[in-house]
C-alpha cells in the first residue's frame, strides 16, 4: 500500500460524477421555519413586494391558473443576511412585533405620510364619506 495523494487528475471530471442532493420543497418550508426563528425582531430588516399569495417564494413554476392571485406579501432577515423570509413562516410573535415596529413602511398605502384616506364630514354619515383628501393638520 502507497500513501500517495491523489492529484487534481483524479477528480471527476463531468457533472455526472459529481453526487447531488435534490432539494425538495417540503425541505425548504421547514428550512425557512427555522430560520425564521432565528430572526430578532429587534434588528431584521423588513420589505414587502407584490408576488404570488400562494407561493410568495415563486417555488412553484406551474402553479395552477386558479391558484394565480397576486397581492402584498412581507418578508423579513436578519442584518447582512440574503435569505428573506416570509411572515407567514415567522414564529406569530417575530410577525406581531415587526408589524408594530415597521407598520408606517409595511401597512398599505406605505409612505403615503401626511395624507388621510377618507375626509370626514361630520353633517354625513362615514360611510358615504369617501373622496381621499390631503391631511393639511
Amino acid at each position: 500500500m502507497t500513501s500517495e495523494k491523489k492529484g487534481m487528475t483524479d477528480l471527476p471530471q463531468t457533472a455526472e460524477d459529481v453526487p447531488t442532493v435534490e432539494i425538495t420543497k417540503k425541505y425548504l418550508h421547514v428550512l425557512r421555519k427555522v430560520v425564521g426563528l432565528h430572526i430578532d425582531p429587534e434588528t431584521a430588516e423588513v420589505e414587502w413586494i407584490y408576488a404570488q399569495t400562494l407561493d410568495p417564494y415563486g417555488d412553484e413554476p406551474d402553479l395552477p391558473e386558479e391558484y394565480d392571485q397576486v397581492g402584498r406579501e412581507y418578508f423579513a432577515r436578519s442584518p447582512g443576511s440574503d435569505v428573506w423570509i416570509n411572515f407567514g413562516d415567522l414564529p406569530e410573535a417575530t410577525r406581531m412585533k415587526l408589524w408594530e415596529k415597521h407598520k408606517s413602511k409595511l401597512a398599505f398605502p406605505a409612505g403615503l405620510f401626511g395624507f388621510s384616506l377618507f375626509e370626514r364630514n361630520d353633517s354625513r354619515p362615514a360611510a358615504q364619506d369617501s373622496r381621499p383628501r390631503r391631511d393639511t393638520e
